[in-house]
């Protein structure tokens, strides 16, 4: 999963030391909607991905030579599972996410595999992948449940 940028980021593929950073990046990205929620548990938001870390499956996104991100694509029996996709907030809204998602789905397609992701009840995360082509799948009271159609 390593794909070079001339835009100043770089995708390599992730290796298990990568995993802290990648655990204080979600509870730094998910602490607003959790505590939204009534959901945020220092230890747990933590726990959760060193749990479910699979390196084999993930890239870290590189800005400027240093750790700016993550995301995990991890095949499923229904295709793809789009999971730990967290940007370092000082780089969010700068194009980066929108770069590195259309990229994957770009591999999805070319695969011909449906991509499915939950997003938390209220995320703006909600917006990005709506506009790339994901649909509600269902929802429940923490979750939304969603699907992108391979060649959407």
């Amino acid at each position: 999963m390593s794909v070079p940028t001339n835009r100043g980021w770089a995708l390599r593929p992730a290796d298990p030391a990568d995993v802290e950073q990648m655990a204080e990046l979600r509870a730094v990205v998910m602490r607003p909607d959790l505590e939204r929620l009534g959901r945020y548990d220092e230890h747990r938001v933590r726990q959760r991905l060193r749990d479910i870390f699979a390196p084999e499956h993930t890239a870290v996104v590189v800005a400027d030579g240093v750790f700016a991100g993550c995301v995990t694509l991890r095949p499923v029996e229904s295709g793809w599972w789009l999971e730990n996709f967290y940007l370092s907030p000082a780089l969010q809204g700068r194009g980066i996410g929108t770069a590195v998602l259309r990229g994957l789905l770009e591999r999805a397609d070319a695969a011909g595999v449906d991509v499915r992701l939950d997003v938390l009840r209220g995320s703006a995360a909600r917006q990005l992948y709506e506009r790339h082509g994901f649909t509600l799948e269902r929802e429940d009271p923490i979750d939304v449940f969603m699907v992108r159609r391979s060649g959407v």
